[in-house]
């Protein structure tokens, strides 16, 4: 349960990091970025998995690549949900999820290493 809230908590921090960043990704405040880790999560657990099977052929071709422009998808969607939380186009999207990705994954890798069995 601690770990859940952790990596939440994180995953807020992390969009508060990347609207500082990235031109036309913004977040009215640290409330605003908590809604958003909470949206983006809900969004990626229950509909992400859906349109990776759909979009398979495409993202095989791919090697994974077109998983981030699904990604930028799902960013563009809480947007248009979240108040608060304003993208201003694919490319800003695209930009901000390479840099969630890359910010989570760092963030896992180093607070929530996977033990060997």
């Amino acid at each position: 349960m601690i770990s859940i809230l952790a990596n939440w908590l994180l995953s807020a921090i992390a969009i508060v990091v990347t609207a500082e960043f990235v031109p036309g990704f913004q977040v009215d405040s640290f409330s605003t970025a908590l809604i958003v880790a909470l949206g983006l999560g809900v969004v990626n657990a229950i509909i992400k998995p859906v349109l990776l099977l759909l979009t398979l052929p495409i993202n095989i071709l791919t090697l994974g690549l077109f998983t981030f422009v699904i990604n930028a998808v799902l960013i563009l969607l809480v947007a248009q949900v979240v108040s608060g939380f304003t993208v201003v186009g694919f490319v800003p999207a695209l930009i901000a999820g390479v840099i969630l990705w890359a910010i989570n994954h760092l963030v896992n890798f180093v607070l929530f290493p996977v033990k060997a069995v």
